[in-house]
């Protein structure tokens, strides 16, 4: 036991000591605990995977038959709130005779940015770094993925004769590493300005609606995509909506036929505004069990 403690303890040094010399090189760090679950969940687990793919076959499916009803000559809403409805009062931009159109947003909905995440994941998680993503934006497009099922679905969407707009909040400055990143991940060739929206391309600040309603004036928008609520509305991101009310405004009654029908939303377990809330805010006092030994 003691001869085989020393080897383990001999090869657990060697193994520090060749990590410690390639420090400036990638590792296998298999071994290595990660820092949160949601990457394991959403890099390594089929649950993930089978989530992405039946949202967009969902949204393929959605997307051919309202676009056969266009052509069939029947009248159908479009996907982008009018500027004055909200999710409790909807109403939708007018589709016209306009072309046909899907929006979906890009991280984490039509990309998997991987090698950010690994990169993130390998420094601890730590807090968001504007510096560190923006050089990810201008050179991390080898390092992407696409979402399971986006690039059949995309296929399918140019087939039916649908383009796909992608809106982003990856900066404009940036627009040649966007449309690097969705050539690498098999999603197409998209143009800024034309099927590619980055921030402050139609308005300043980083809120998506603006540039939702230019795309919905030149496109009748069949469905839209995303990981976040603010990719089908900005009034999902409300400062002053606490955890408990954004929830409840997602599942409110006037809008919650639009999800799967028109909305369709792809797993995101690592950021934005949904992951936000302490004890108070997320545990309603009436379904906190005290334990086995009553104690809260």
């Amino acid at each position: 036991m003691k001869h085989r403690a020393a080897r383990a303890w001999v090869s657990a040094c060697a193994a520090a000591l060749m990590l410690a010399g390639c420090a400036t090189k990638p590792v296998p760090i298999a071994s290595a605990p990660l820092p949160a679950r949601g990457y394991q969940w959403l890099h390594g687990s089929g649950e993930a995977a089978l989530i992405s793919r039946t949202a967009y076959e969902a949204m393929a499916g959605f997307v051919e038959a309202a676009q056969a009803a266009r052509k069939a000559g029947r009248p159908i809403d479009g996907a982008v709130l009018a500027t004055d409805a909200s999710p409790q009062a909807p109403a939708w931009t007018a589709c016209g005779d306009k072309p046909s159109a899907v929006v979906l947003d890009m991280d984490e909905t039509s990309v998997l940015n991987t090698g950010a995440n690994y990169d993130a994941a390998r420094r601890g998680d730590p807090p968001f770094d504007a510096k560190r993503w923006d050089a990810w934006e201008r050179g991390g497009a080898a390092y992407v993925e696409p979402l399971p099922g986006a690039v059949a679905a995309f296929a399918r969407f140019r087939a039916a004769g649908v383009t796909p707009v992608v809106i982003t909040n990856r900066r404009s400055a940036n627009a040649g590493g966007a449309i690097a990143a969705l050539a690498q991940a098999g999603l197409g060739d998209f143009a800024q300005g034309d099927t590619l929206f980055l921030a402050g391309d139609v308005a300043p600040g980083s809120g998506k609606d603006p540039r939702r309603a230019f795309v919905a004036s030149r496109y009748c928008v069949l469905a839209m995509a995303g990981d976040q609520l603010g990719d089908f509305s900005d009034l999902f991101n409300a400062r002053t909506l606490a955890p408990q009310s954004r929830r409840a405004l997602a599942l409110s009654p006037a809008i919650g036929g639009k999800w799967g029908h028109g909305w369709f939303l792809m797993p995101n377990p690592l950021y934005g505004p949904g992951i936000a809330g302490g004890f108070d805010d997320i545990f309603p006092a009436a379904v906190r069990w005290p334990g086995p030994d009553g104690d809260r």
